[in-house]
């Protein structure tokens, strides 16, 4: 091995053999760096090693060239300081050079020494940041390579994706063509109803006018028959407005206005919020807040008989025609069906989900039974089998009911004012009116079908043509206020007069002809909610808030 070799005053002593022996005869003309070289070339030792044994193998060749140096010189100098006294002073001065030279050579050695010591450092730092650099590149790779397994894994989905779309996409165009479909059949069928509506709408029409002229031809009929003395002849041939099954119809006379308190009875612990009188008869059922259905005998003022098993407050009552079954609306959510004979609860009507406040029975069938709830239903009843039959949904709550003379048809009031008609077997919207501002709280039929009566929380108790469903009299008082949601107003036997309660504990009737008030009841001492007029021999009937009943004549 060759190096280029510089003395420690830098002359360049040029190429020379590099091995410890080259080091050990000619010190003087190798640096560190030659030492550094030849020991790195020598052995694979590390860094730290290989200094250390190169400072060594330095210091040992400097002390063995020093040793040298002096048994070389020392006999020259004895010999010739001997004859060469003259010349002492001269190498004298070679020798103080000498010695000035080798401090020169111990203040390089400690200057490389601690280059040397520096470097070993740098090393150390510089391995441990490669150290440091390989694991960063390492973890950096493994993070790569999961990120690559991730993006392939969401390629994978994002390709599903795409494939799912499409699917979807075709189906939403197959479900839009459908619709489409759909949507012209449902309009052609709309179309359909609607004409038929109007055709069946106008032999309604048609029907009420023949009713209308089956009306006037009877009562010209009566009159004239009334005037012959042969009226009983009149109910035998004409049939439809007076049956001649009826019992007590001989007593249907033209009604007069009440004015006398008869009875005063203490009916009910709590309100009284219905009544009505058995057809033809002067029994008198009343319900109230103790959950009782109670009939009186208005010619006695006496206590009949009292139905059981109601389990919530009575709201609304309605009998059939046969007089044999009575239909109460309770706050229980439930109807209940009573034989009046036996005093037994026939029927257990659930299915509302709220407390049903109106109840009716159909006045051509004791089958047929049509209730109204808080739950925004109006329920179709069949009292034979004892289970509902047809349910309407509405978005407003209907406080009163009343079928019609035909049993086809409803009127229904609602908490919206409106005034509104339904066919029974479809349940569907014939026809609807805005009959008062506020909540409508009761609706009467008079007795020859052609004027419906309401009453609303505005006050107003209206009269509408059957017909057309327009207003034909508004009647209304000053000291006339409607007491609560469930006020119920009534017809007079022959039509001609209408009464209604007041909140201030009056029954106010008024003229239908004349739309005037021609009467005012005072008896009671709390808010009126209902009255009843009765068939024959004319009583009328009142209840308030505090359950006491005043039989009027």
């Amino acid at each position: 091995m060759y190096c280029e070799t510089q003395d420690f005053d830098g002359r360049d002593l040029g190429k020379r053999p590099l091995s410890w022996d080259a080091i050990c005869r000619n010190p003087k003309g190798l640096c560190l760096n030659s030492v550094f070289v030849l020991v790195m070339a020598k052995t694979n030792k590390s860094q730290e090693e290989i200094a250390c044994e190169a400072i060594k193998h330095a210091l040992k060749a400097l002390r063995k060239r020093h040793l040298l140096e002096e048994a070389a010189h020392g006999p020259a100098v004895l010999a010739l300081s001997r004859p060469f006294v003259s010349q002492g002073s001269e190498w004298k001065e070679k020798a103080e050079n000498l010695q000035v030279e080798l401090q020169h050579c111990y203040k390089a050695q400690s200057r490389l020494s601690e280059q040397l010591v520096v470097e070993v450092a740098e090393s150390r730092a510089s391995k441990a940041l490669v150290q440091e650099k390989e694991i960063a590149v390492a973890d950096l790779q493994k993070e790569l390579t999961e990120l690559r397994d991730e993006c392939s894994q969401l390629k994978e989905d994002l390709e599903e994706k795409f494939k799912s779309l499409e699917v979807l996409v075709s189906e939403n165009t197959e479900l839009k063509a459908q619709l489409e479909q759909m949507t012209t059949k449902a309009n052609k069928a709309e179309a359909e109803n609607k004409m038929l509506i109007d055709r069946w709408m106008l032999e309604k029409m048609k029907d009420a006018e023949r009713l209308n002229e089956a009306n006037a031809l009877y009562e010209d009929m009566v009159e004239k028959l009334k005037a012959s003395g042969l009226e009983q002849l009149a109910r035998q041939q004409v049939d439809g407005i007076v049956r001649q099954s009826e019992e007590g119809a001989e007593f249907f006379l033209e009604s007069n206005i009440p004015s006398t308190c008869k009875y005063r009875l203490r009916a009910h612990e709590g309100g009284c919020a219905s009544m009505l009188f058995e057809y033809n008869s002067s029994k008198l059922i009343t319900g109230g807040q103790d959950r009782l259905v109670k009939m009186w005998d208005t010619n006695t003022g006496s206590l009949s008989s009292t139905l059981h098993g109601c389990l919530g407050s009575v709201l609304d009552l309605t009998i059939t025609h046969d007089n044999r079954s009575v239909i109460a609306a309770s706050s229980s959510n439930n109807l209940y069906v009573w034989d009046v004979h036996s005093g037994r609860v026939r029927h257990t009507l659930t299915g509302h989900t709220d407390k049903v406040c109106t109840v009716d029975v159909s006045k051509i069938s004791s089958r047929h039974v049509v209730s109204a709830a808080y739950d925004r239903t109006i329920k179709v009843w069949d009292l034979v089998k004892g289970y509902c039959t047809n349910t309407i949904i509405f978005h407003s709550n209907c406080n009163a009911l009343s079928f019609s003379m035909d049993g086809q048809t409803i009127f229904s009031g609602h908490a919206d004012g409106n005034l509104r008609l339904w066919a029974i077997q479809s349940g569907k919207l014939l026809s609807e009116v805005a009959a008062h501002t506020s909540a409508v709280t009761s609706i009467s039929l008079s007795r020859n079908g052609n004027f419906v009566l309401t009453s609303g929380r505005d006050n107003l108790h209206n009269l509408f043509d059957v017909r057309s469903l327009e207003v034909c009299s508004t009647l209304k008082a000053a000291g006339n206020r409607v007491a609560s949601n469930w006020s119920r107003s009534c017809f007079s036997p022959d039509d001609n007069h209408v009464a209604a309660g007041s909140a201030d504990g009056s029954v106010y009737i008024w003229s239908i002809s004349k739309g005037d008030i021609v009467g005012t009841l005072k008896e009671h001492t709390s808010s009126v909610l209902c009255c009843t007029w009765s068939g024959i021999r004319k009583p009328l009937a009142s209840a308030d808030k505090n359950g006491v009943v005043c039989v009027w004549t």
